[in-house]
């Protein structure tokens, strides 16, 4: 082997050749246009740390982020029907909710974990919008069922993250009907005595908002979420009138009393803490007191959760 030729020249030749560089390392604003690091994004929740534009985010980073020390335990819900409709339009369904699958790695439109929020065990419930536009069907109807059996049976408050396009139109009026199903699953949290709080996200419309979306205790949102049954352009054409600025918008639905209170991402853990410690009667929470769970009980929560089954989405966290 001769070093000179086989080991100098290449060595040159790559300093100066152009390496790929992945496609995924920055995002852009949608709102101001700016560029932010993958990893800056992710640390700050999928919050413009230049407007304080709020980004989608996927209910598995979500709850990264809200439980303590970002340890949740998947609930398991009941898997329905496969293409109930045996449904197609320009594609089948079956084909689309494998496409969804294989683009989002999550089994279906809603995730459900409990994990501890400041020390106190909750119950949240949180919507895809990657995942179909975050449509309401059969087995978002069944997750929030196995929301609130968590919560009643553990006596757990029910938190529920809602991002959604309205009902999925490809299960027809099986998709309808999960609007009073979720409702009865809500009046089983109410009736158990336990506190039931919705975060409205960008966005959240149609059947959802009809339905649990807005039968929590307390309404909070987002900034600048879209909140509404039909959208602004819908009601444009239909009444023909311009509609006011920032029509159905969190800002304009709190100052019209229809939402409690308009929450930046960043302190939506604190604020909701707070409220479930006035709502269930705890002590008053000192700002800070719990900002991770313990050691032990981390080891434990991952000794679990390699215990448990992989659920066909890919388990626990």
């Amino acid at each position: 082997m001769n070093w000179i030729t086989d080991f100098v020249p290449p060595k040159i030749k790559s300093f100066f050749q152009r390496r790929e560089m992945p496609e995924n390392l920055w995002a852009k604003c949608e709102a101001c246009g700016q560029m932010i690091f993958h990893r800056e994004l992710a640390d700050n929740q999928n919050v413009c740390p230049g407007c304080n534009h709020h980004m989608a985010i996927a209910p598995r980073p979500r709850f990264n982020a809200f439980f303590d020390g970002g340890l949740f335990t998947e609930v398991e819900v009941e898997e329905p029907i496969a293409d109930p409709l045996s449904f197609r339009d320009e594609k089948r369904y079956s084909d689309r909710l494998k496409e969804a699958r294989r683009r989002t790695g999550e089994h279906e439109a809603m995730l459900v974990g409990i994990g501890k929020l400041y020390g106190l065990e909750v119950v949240a419930a949180a919507q895809d919008f990657s995942f179909m536009a975050g449509s309401m069907g059969l087995h978002v109807g069944n997750a929030m069922l196995a929301a609130a059996r968590a919560a009643v049976e553990g006596g757990r408050p029910l938190i529920a993250f809602t991002a959604a396009g309205g009902a999925r139109m490809q299960e027809g009026i099986l998709s309808l009907m999960q609007m009073p199903r979720t409702t009865v699953a809500v009046d089983m949290v109410r009736e158990a005595g336990l506190p039931y709080i919705v975060v409205l996200t960008h966005p959240t419309t149609g059947g959802v908002t009809a339905s649990y979306a807005m039968l929590g205790d307390v309404q909070i949102a987002e900034p600048d979420a879209l909140i509404c049954f039909a959208g602004p352009r819908v009601i444009e054409q239909t009444i023909r009138e311009t509609l006011p600025e920032g029509f159905q918008r969190s800002e304009y639905l709190l100052d019209h009393g229809m939402i409690d209170r308009v929450v930046e991402r960043t302190k939506l853990r604190e604020e909701i803490a707070r409220i479930l410690h006035l709502l269930m009667r705890r002590p008053p929470m000192v700002h800070g007191e719990i900002t991770a769970a313990p050691a032990e009980e981390r080891a434990a929560m991952a000794g679990t959760a390699e215990a448990a089954p992989p659920a066909p989405d890919g388990g626990a966290a």
